[in-house]
């Protein structure tokens, strides 16, 4: 008998990644409050992409299990710092913030490095998340103009991540790639 087809949880995990940093950058850029971004980090940025990367484990996919559960956990705990902060539970400075960034920066290293060997898309992806990422950094320890910079180049890592998502769905559907992701930047 053979087994059911399984979804892949790739979907979901570039879904709740894609969703909750262009949420934030929204907020980033002074175009919405920071409700929806706390909304959306603890349940799709930070739970759903959570349980994708747990899925992913059970493919065998090392990288999709620990980006997904990796970020999934970055955004459970953004939530965290700003619920801390909102209520003044146990406060975090700017710098504090930054620090917890530099930590995220150095995990987003190793995993841009392996995703050069993955697809262009997500080679692409993982730069402009780098990218973002030093940006924050930078806006956290001095440059703060620099945050709505990070802005602007994390909505196109999120619609990037957007575009491998649509990738994925719309190869399964059709059978064959109608979006395509490119071959890796390094062999």
């Amino acid at each position: 008998m053979s087994q059911p087809k399984l979804g892949n949880p790739a979907v979901v995990g570039l879904a709740g990644f894609a969703l909750t940093t262009l949420m934030l950058q929204f907020h980033n850029v002074g175009w919405c409050g920071v409700g929806p971004v706390w909304a959306l980090a603890i349940v799709f940025g930070g739970l759903a992409q959570l349980v994708a990367g747990l899925q992913e484990m059970k493919t065998g996919n090392n990288f999709g299990y620990c980006a997904f559960t990796g970020y999934g956990a970055f955004w459970i705990s953004f939530a965290l710092i700003l619920m801390g902060n909102r209520y003044k539970i146990f406060e975090s400075s700017t710098t504090d913030i930054g620090w917890f960034l530099v930590a995220f920066t150095i995990f987003t290293v190793i995993l841009w490095i392996g995703s050069l060997r993955i697809s262009k898309a997500l080679a692409l992806t993982f730069s402009l998340l780098l990218i973002g990422f030093i940006l924050l950094d930078l806006a956290h320890f001095g440059f703060p103009a620099l945050t709505k910079v990070a802005g602007y180049v994390l909505m196109l890592c999120a619609f990037s991540a957007f575009y491998i998502m649509a990738h994925i769905i719309y190869h399964d559907l059709a059978g064959r790639n109608l979006l395509p992701v490119g071959e890796p930047w390094v062999d």
